[in-house]
């Protein structure tokens, strides 16, 4: 079970540093769109060819183990004007994982990103961790829309509307860099850059 739209109980529930979503700007509007678990040697050059298309960018929120099995694909994210973040080294769930182990973890994944964005896995992590990582200056950034392309019983369609049906300015949309996701993001993502385009919204990083 998940949410597509982040309900104001849970953000009231999180840290309050925790950001779900950005300021709505009326004389320029902007969504934010972002990718997480990757770099993926498929998904990952597909979303940047899609982003440059459409002049768009984006946040990569990386696994520490894939920057190193593809540190090609991260240095391109990169040249071409997209932010990175941490997604820890190893995936870890934040709730079954030790305090100072997750610490650890994403400190290893600090090695090889170089940013102090970071996006908990699966949205889970606890108080001591992120308050830890509030402490070392990162900033804590979950997510006011999902596409739920993670979702392999979804229709590509259906992911694609999970997104342009809620999207407005100021929203941050979790889109996943990944084989799993591949068959829905690949749909879904250029479409929705076309509904930005459409909407007159610029697709910004973080």
């Amino acid at each position: 079970m998940y949410l597509l739209q982040t309900p104001k109980l849970l953000r009231a529930l999180a840290p309050s540093y925790a950001e779900w979503s950005l300021p709505a700007q009326t004389q320029d509007p902007a969504v934010y769109l972002t990718f997480d678990d990757g770099p993926h040697p498929t998904a990952t050059p597909f979303a940047l060819d899609q982003l440059a298309h459409y002049e768009a960018k984006g946040t990569f929120f990386c696994i520490g183990k894939n920057v190193v099995e593809y540190p090609q694909i991260y240095a391109r994210i990169l040249q071409e004007g997209h932010s990175t973040g941490n997604h820890t080294h190893n995936h870890l769930k934040g709730w079954t994982t030790q305090t100072k182990a997750y610490i650890e973890n994403t400190l290893q994944a600090a090695q090889f990103i170089n940013s102090k964005l970071f996006r908990p896995p699966y949205g889970r992590i606890k108080r001591m961790q992120a308050a830890q990582l509030h402490e070392m200056g990162y900033r804590l950034i979950m997510w006011s829309l999902l596409s739920a392309d993670f979702d392999t019983a979804l229709e590509p369609k259906r992911c694609l509307e999970n997104v342009v049906f809620h999207l407005k300015p100021g929203d941050i949309v979790v889109f996943h860099d990944s084989q799993k996701a591949w068959d829905r993001m690949s749909y879904a993502l250029p479409r929705v850059l076309e509904h930005c385009k459409k909407n007159k919204w610029r697709v910004a990083a973080l």
